[in-house]
């Protein structure tokens, strides 16, 4: 029942939060390239994109990112019963490094960018959403874990 009760729903909002702004970074990544050639993107076709971009992404890289985020919070969930110290930045580390090795390891694959967005400055961004991430989980994690022991 720990499952269901602490686990899946910290997993849950903190994989909305990773996704939604990786999306985010991505669109204004890739608005801001277009500006850089000469583009005029007036504010409600950024605003446009990015919802656009945030639904069409869902299906697929949203997809990508509940896989690794669940593999990376899984196995650093195992090592923290062993470093509980340092609980959170183990977390932080682990959303890093999920969307790092996916990352590269689709352009390695595949040798495409998944995400236009991960190019350049992009690709430490889309980093910055999985730590936001990792962050998330860790703190929602401890809230429901004190909550029961109370």
């Amino acid at each position: 029942m720990s499952f269901l009760t602490r686990i899946l729903p910290s997993f849950l909002v903190s994989w909305l939060l990773t996704f939604t702004l990786a999306s985010l970074f991505h669109s204004q990544y890739v608005v801001n390239e277009l500006v850089n050639v000469g583009v005029v993107v007036g504010f409600s076709d950024r605003v446009s994109l990015t919802l656009d971009d945030w639904l069409g992404l869902l299906p697929t890289y949203g997809a990508i990112i509940a896989v690794a985020l669940a593999i990376a919070f899984f196995a650093t969930t195992k090592l923290n019963k062993k470093v509980q110290k340092y609980s959170t930045q183990l977390f932080v580390i682990a959303g890093i490094v999920a969307f790092a090795i996916v990352l590269i390891a689709i352009e390695s694959i595949m040798n495409i960018h998944i995400i236009a967005g991960a190019r350049g400055w992009g690709f430490y961004a889309q980093l910055l959403a999985g730590a936001v991430g990792g962050f998330a989980f860790s703190q929602l994690f401890k809230a429901t874990k004190n909550q029961k022991s109370c």
